[in-house]
């Protein structure tokens, strides 16, 4: 599983024009589910999200996670995450998850979240969507739980 983290001021998502999720401060976190992620992927990518100490504190350094905070998480999936560009210019992404098992993943994560008591908001799985966000800091993590990087 692998997640673009960016810690916001705001973000929406869109889907043909009306929203589907919006947060105020906290992390948009865009999300991959690869083909064999498993149920300890899913917690170990929830902990690290909802533990990530990114946010700042009264003195104005990353020493506060989402959770500390009191802030929220869209999460937005996104299978372009597991794409492969090491050979050619063309990605490559047959290590994704196929779509049902990549969605049950990603709400799996998001109902972890929600068991930590996070505030969640979703995309829409599989549609074309319209990600905005103002980026606060601009703070942005890679998390991958298999540790690629």
């Amino acid at each position: 599983m692998r997640a673009v983290v960016q810690r916001v001021t705001r973000a929406d998502v869109r889907v043909e024009g009306q929203s589907v999720g919006a947060i105020e401060a906290g992390l948009l976190v865009l999300l991959g589910v690869h083909q064999d992620d498993a149920e300890a992927d899913v917690e170990s990518m929830a902990s690290k999200i909802a533990h990530l100490r990114i946010l700042a504190d009264e003195a104005g350094r990353m020493n506060r996670s989402v959770m500390d905070a009191g802030g929220a998480v869209l999460l937005v999936s996104q299978f372009t995450l597991c794409g492969d560009v090491r050979k050619g210019r063309r990605p490559n992404y047959s290590s994704a998850a196929p779509a049902e098992v990549a969605e049950r993943r990603y709400l799996q994560v998001a109902e972890r979240l929600r068991g930590l008591g996070l505030r969640v908001a979703l995309g829409s799985f599989g549609a074309n969507m319209e990600v905005e966000s103002v980026n606060d800091g601009p703070v942005t993590i890679l998390l991958d739980t298999h540790r690629v990087f």
